[in-house]
């Protein structure tokens, strides 16, 4: 029996489920996002996730733990230089790993997408509405309709400026032209 025997085997020894988890987290911080089998994914989200938080600690001491894990000085850099800034404020669960429908062909393995978060992106809450409470086994009233506000009062409009005062100017009488034969004339 495999009583308190933590982690995934995944038909592995130590140094190459080592080196698996290596070379999917150089990919992860290549790519932004991977895709492998759900038992990877599921198995190198924490070796990943713990390389983030020594990313956001950013020390020197940091730094020399991440190349001693990952042994790619190019991708600890990028770990260090993205992500660890990228999460700062965030306090664990950077990556996702989404199940995908398609399965792997050959062998019919299930497969998923191992992904880290976009910068300011939150999980959304599972908190459903809570039913108002019956008290006193009375009926229950209906609920309130919510109304919009009224709408604002539309600011008021500039003052116009008095118009200009100009001197009278005179004008020439205009004339006016009679009208062509045969049309009877205009009554006033």
């Amino acid at each position: 029996m495999r009583h308190l025997k933590a982690g995934r085997r995944l038909n592995r020894n130590a140094s190459h489920r080592l080196a698996l988890m290596r070379n999917l987290t150089r990919a992860l911080i290549e790519h932004g996002r991977i895709t492998t089998t759900l038992a990877k994914a599921k198995a190198a989200r924490p070796f990943v996730e713990k390389l983030v938080t020594l990313a956001k600690q950013n020390t020197l001491h940091s730094r020399r733990l991440a190349i001693a894990r990952l042994r790619d000085k190019g991708a600890v850099d990028r770990l260090f230089t993205e992500f660890g800034p990228r999460y700062a404020d965030r306090p664990g669960g950077y990556t996702r790993v989404l199940k995908l429908h398609d399965r792997r062909l050959g062998d019919a393995g299930e497969t998923a997408i191992l992904e880290f978060l976009r910068a300011g992106e939150r999980k959304p809450s599972k908190k459903k509405a809570q039913a108002p409470r019956v008290t006193g086994g009375g009926p229950v009233a209906p609920p309130t309709p919510v109304t919009a506000p009224p709408p604002a009062a539309p600011p008021p409009a500039a003052p116009t400026p008095p118009p200009a005062q100009t001197e009278p100017t005179q004008t020439e009488p205009t004339q006016t032209t009679p009208p062509a034969q045969g049309t009877p004339p205009a009554n006033p």
